[in-house]
């Protein structure tokens, strides 16, 4: 007989292991993924007492599946849309927190008296908290609608995304280079240029393929083609320099305004379990109590300065991000851990060979110790904020208040700002399709032309041609795109000297336009700079006059954006989407929720007016979704049924109480099931029987006895139907239906009474 392969053996073992130690942390109210890291400390070769692992490189390799899928869970679940719509607010917090985060690792490092390159890259591995870890961590503890778990994962996006630019800087500086040179705007300017190519390709190509195999998908089928999407931008990713986690990310976020992103979302749910546990596991493998032993006195300073940094430093930067102090303080503490990125940046550091074999594991031993600590933080912060509430003046809260309610996204901004804001966005958008077009036509397709036509004029000639015609849309767009706009309008009629800007914006468009056609022919041709720029002009000229590109520029602009809101527009049909009156509550923390009633709810059959939940938590239901319908504004006469989707309006602490109630108030699981098999028994009904005599009715039979006749014996081939008028006589033989238990019950009264 074949020997099991030992991958096989160390999943078996890991699966396990993971399951007793999680079900433990489930009735202990933990989140699960500290049991994963309880389980991977268990199944470590570190552990002598305990089975362990027997190939360590699998397990790793299954992890880092395990982080691509988590990263694809989170991106269909946060798309980057829900980032736009909060302004500058993330980006302020999330620059604030790494720069404090990584000048604290460095300060630690050199008061340990380590190497520069050591508190560099320790620098580096503060400053990233682990997404993975706090999505687990508000997704176990039931935080993930709250308002201030929003601004948080926003924040941990954008540190993911400045992670990789800041891998970057630190390859830079152990090589030697200088980290403000070329190099690091080069490849800042890459991370940019992919990132928005791969969103509007993503958004323009991919709805397009699942709305014309819509009706050919079934749930197998589109969990295989998500998968593979996810699988296929993350090696795109790893071969254009990012990681396959990063790539994965991307295509959850263009999943993520699909119609379909809730249906693939339940769909990969399952996967993302069980390779997300091994990642967790793994990360429990890597915990040394050597090291742990050895750098005790380092090990606990960093964690105290990842604790103490992200309360201070993390709240102060959501403060300068525009939250109150309450909501800054609760999104900070929730930061105090490091995590996933934190072990790639530990690993490029060994790799580099510039870091030295002990910071690794102590990384390790402090994001396990911090991440036991996350939940406990989590919840620490509204007490912290409530025992220092009445210590501060109320001038200074006041004042806090009041620019967390003057966020920047709510004031009003400058016609100027916002025309050439909205401008440079279209500029850079359609440049880099443009640019990208030109990238793909001259190192794929032109020398295909040239070999394929035997003729290098003939195959420059066709290349040049059929590349400007397909940028033509996008420069075109890029030229009159906001040219008819409402605030370019207001502008040019508010004033004379507006004029000439709003005309130099135009100009400068057309230059940028011309360059593209400029760079195409003088790569395939030998002309000089006068006939070029002439080329280049004329071309850019009959672009934007030609009616066939405008109309090809209008319909590929219209088709992105259907496919931008087809969610939107998906939600808006089947009355799922939030109002838009939720972004003008007057005060910051009321919001709305949407919570789904159980199928085992007790309050299920009951009226709004019985269950009196405004009365009880303060929430008030706006709309309640039933099978694709909305019913708004519901009085106190609409009834509850399982699966009912309920709209609530509420603050954090009303929703929370409202969600643990919904929760919590269920008819629960049949413990003893067994019990509950039917069976069939004949009585026999004797002259002292206290059913003889009586009606199927009057019997309680059913009632009393909670069984059933099903028919009585007559001496014929079937059982004869008793109707329940019919008075039962002596000799009788009924046919009962009924549970052990009851059956029993009802035999013994029978014979007892004819006894």
């Amino acid at each position: 007989m074949s020997e099991l392969p030992a991958l096989i053996q160390d999943l078996a073992l890991i699966l396990i292991v993971a399951g007793v130690v999680t079900l433990v942390f489930k009735k202990l109210k933990q989140p699960l993924v500290l049991g994963y890291i309880v389980a991977g400390f268990l199944v470590s070769p570190h552990m002598p007492y305990t089975a362990s692992v027997i190939d360590m490189s699998n397990i790793h390799l299954w992890a880092d599946i395990g982080v691509m899928f988590l990263l694809f869970s989170l991106g269909l679940d946060f798309s980057f849309k829900k980032i736009l719509k909060m302004g500058a607010s993330p980006v302020i917090s999330v620059i604030s927190i790494i720069f404090s985060m990584s000048l604290l690792g460095i300060i630690v490092g050199q008061a340990f008296g380590w190497s520069r390159m050591n508190c560099i890259f320790l620098g580096g591995m503060l400053a990233m908290s682990s997404t993975t870890i706090i999505y687990k961590a508000f997704d176990d503890m039931g935080l993930r609608q709250q308002q201030f778990a929003g601004l948080v994962m926003s924040v941990l996006i954008l540190e993911d995304i400045l992670a990789i630019v800041m891998m970057v800087m630190l390859s830079a500086i152990a090589g030697g280079n200088n980290p403000d040179g070329g190099q690091m705007v080069g490849s800042v300017m890459k991370i940019g240029f992919f990132l928005v190519l791969w969103l509007v390709v993503g958004i323009f190509a991919v709805p397009i393929f699942l709305r014309r195999v819509r009706k050919l998908i079934n749930s197998e089928v589109l969990l295989i083609v998500s998968l593979g999407l996810c699988c296929a931008m993350a090696v795109f990713s790893t071969k254009v320099g990012f990681s396959s986690a990063f790539g994965a990310f991307i295509m959850g976020s263009i999943l993520a305004e699909t119609i379909e992103a809730e249906r693939i979302e339940k769909l990969v749910e399952p996967v993302k379990n069980l390779f997300g546990a091994i990642f967790f596991v793994s990360v429990g493998m890597l915990v040394d109590p050597q090291i742990l032993v050895d750098y005790a006195l380092p090990i606990f300073v960093i964690v105290m300065t990842i604790i103490v940094g992200q309360c201070l430093f993390g709240t102060f930067s959501f403060m300068l991000g525009g939250e109150s102090l309450k909501s800054a303080m609760r999104c900070g503490f929730s930061m105090a851990q490091i995590g996933e990125f934190s072990f790639i940046i530990a690993s490029l550091g060994l790799s580099l060979g510039v870091i030295g074999d002990f910071l690794y594991p102590v990384v390790v031993a402090v994001s396990v110790i911090t991440t036991f600590l996350t939940p406990y933080m989590i919840r620490l912060a509204t007490p912290v904020y409530n025992a220092l509430e009445p210590h501060l003046p109320s001038r200074f809260i006041k004042m806090l208040n009041h620019l967390s309610m003057s966020h920047p996204n709510t004031t009003e901004r400058s016609k100027w700002k916002r025309l050439l804001m909205q401008m440079a966005v279209n500029t850079v958008v359609y440049s880099i399709l443009s640019t990208a077009v030109v990238v793909m036509m001259l190192t794929f397709f032109h020398p295909f032309m040239v070999h394929l036509t035997h003729e290098k004029w003939y195959g420059h000639t066709i290349t040049g041609f059929t590349t400007i015609v397909l940028i033509a849309p996008f420069l075109r767009a890029m030229v009159m795109k906001k040219n008819h706009s409402e605030e370019f309008k207001a502008l040019w009629k508010e004033s004379n000297h507006n004029r000439l800007p709003l005309i130099s914006t135009i100009l400068f468009r057309i230059l940028i336009a011309v360059n593209f056609v400029f760079y195409v022919v003088h790569h395939l041709t030998n002309f000089g700079p006068a006939l070029l720029i002439t080329i280049g002009f004329v071309a850019v000229i009959l672009i934007i006059m030609s009616r066939t590109i405008k109309r090809r520029s209008i319909l590929l602009e219209r088709l992105f954006i259907n496919n931008l809101r087809s969610r939107d527009i998906e939600a808006q049909v089947r009355g799922k989407k939030k109002p838009l009156y939720e972004g003008k509550l007057l005060d910051r923390d009321i919001h709305i929720a949407d919570f789904d009633v159980p199928f085992n709810s007790k309050w299920m059959g009951k009226t709004l007016r019985q269950l009196n939940l405004g009365r009880k938590y303060g929430v008030h239901i706006s709309s309640i979704m039933r099978g694709g319908f909305r019913m708004n504004i519901p009085d106190g006469d609409y009834i509850i049924f399982p699966g009912d989707k309920l709209q609530a309006i509420g603050s954090d602490d009303q929703l929370t109480k409202f969600h643990q109630a919904l929760e919590k108030e269920v008819l629960g699981e049949d413990l003893e099931l067994e019990k509950r098999e039917m069976k069939l028994r004949q009585i026999i009904v004797g002259d002292n029987s206290p059913f003889a005599g009586k009606t199927l009715e009057e019997s309680g039979i059913r009632n009393r006895y909670n069984c059933m006749v099903v028919g009585m014996e007559e001496g014929k081939e079937n059982l004869s139907s008793v109707s329940p008028t019919r008075k039962i006589e002596e000799g009788d033989i009924l046919w009962v239906v009924g549970e052990q238990e009851h059956l029993d019950i009802l035999a013994r009264t029978n014979i007892a009474n004819r006894h």
